[in-house]
């Protein structure tokens, strides 16, 4: 199988329970919510995804095999040992769009091999690839949900659609509930969201509050 990368690079992750962790992230293209084009926005089935994921970017790339893949997620990497990442705990996160139209079994093994845990992020609506290290699912209103547990189920809040309320989401199999505050047009509406998550995670301990704190970092 051949794979389209919008972007691959090294940062901190941002978020979610591995939030200040050092990773690869390794963007795929497209997604089954949304086209990515802003004229098809109003009519997609996610309507606030903040991500650029159309096409390759000048740090992606279309690769032929899992290999080629895996070769790219490494050269990434600050420290390579015998073609293995080293140092710390090397972690990929594998992203999108949506990742899991194409991340599959051998890419996951390719990453493996090369010294990676394997993170993905999800919106739920895919069938999952075995050997996943880290699984984040971040459901949206109006997509069924087929993934039911994970590590993780991270929900933009707040969603005004009934099906996306955090109450629906509370009896599934997740080790971690996260609520993350919708970015609103202004920061006054941004920061209305946030006290609202932070309102709902304190009169409901079983969910955490998510911050994107690249964002408040100034990083990718």
């Amino acid at each position: 199988m051949s794979y389209v990368v919008r972007e691959i690079f090294y940062t901190l992750q941002g978020e979610g329970l591995n939030a200040g962790r050092p990773a690869v992230f390794c963007r795929f293209s497209g997604c089954n919510l949304w086209t990515g084009r802003e004229e098809d926005r109003h009519k997609a089935v996610c309507q606030f995804c903040d991500t650029e994921f159309v096409g390759v970017g000048p740090d992606g790339g279309k690769f032929s095999d899992a290999e080629a893949l895996a070769d790219a997620v490494l050269a990434r990497w600050p420290s390579v040992a015998d073609r293995r990442a080293v140092g710390g705990c090397p972690l990929v996160v594998c992203t999108g769009g949506e990742p899991l139209l194409q991340l599959d079994e051998p890419a996951i093994d390719a990453l493996h091999t090369r010294g990676f845990k394997v993170a993905v992020e999800t919106n739920g609506t895919q069938r999952v690839p075995r050997g996943i290290d880290h699984l984040c699912v971040s459901p949206k209103a109006d997509a069924p949900l087929l993934v039911s547990s994970g590590d993780e189920l991270k929900l933009v809040f707040p969603q005004t659609q009934a099906a996306a309320q955090p109450e629906r989401f509370a009896s599934l199999n997740f080790r971690a509930f996260l609520l993350q505050p919708m970015d609103g047009p202004t920061p006054e509406e941004t920061l209305a969201h946030t006290r609202a998550a932070l309102a709902y995670c304190l009169a409901h301990p079983q969910w955490r509050l998510s911050l994107q704190t690249h964002k408040m970092l100034g990083i990718r």
